[in-house]
């Protein structure tokens, strides 16, 4: 989906998501579990923007929806991740919350935006 100004909205925002993941793989406690979930949270959670930005710069709509989908995979992992390190009390939950809640909506945006492209190529 390639609207004027929408792209470099959601390039802004899921730049700001990464960095709100880095900021709370920081606040972790340094304990074996936290940094092993952590990492796993850091990896997946800063690679949406990436998938995304591959996205814009995809040859075909089958291409942008296989990047879009990989970033869906992501945002997926990078809520397990969450959700683990939230049910564990690793992490006060407000800390959490506003990461979770971001995740939820980037995966509705992403799911939007590649029932879009898709419904465009049957067209």
């Amino acid at each position: 989906m390639k609207d004027e100004g929408k792209p470099l909205d959601l390039k802004k925002r899921t730049k700001d998501f990464a960095l709100m993941v880095i900021r709370l793989y920081s606040a972790l406690p340094k304990t074996t579990e936290a940094q092993v979930l952590g990492k796993q949270l850091l990896r997946s959670g800063t690679s949406v923007g990436a998938h995304y930005r591959e996205a814009m710069r995809s040859r075909s709509n089958a291409e942008f929806i296989s990047k879009v989908e990989g970033g869906l995979q992501e945002l997926e992992e990078t809520a397990y991740w969450l959700e683990l390190l939230a049910e564990a009390k690793t992490v006060d939950s407000e800390i959490l919350d506003e990461a979770i809640r971001e995740s939820s909506e980037l995966t509705a945006i992403f799911v939007t935006i590649a029932k879009k492209t898709k419904l465009r190529r049957t067209r």
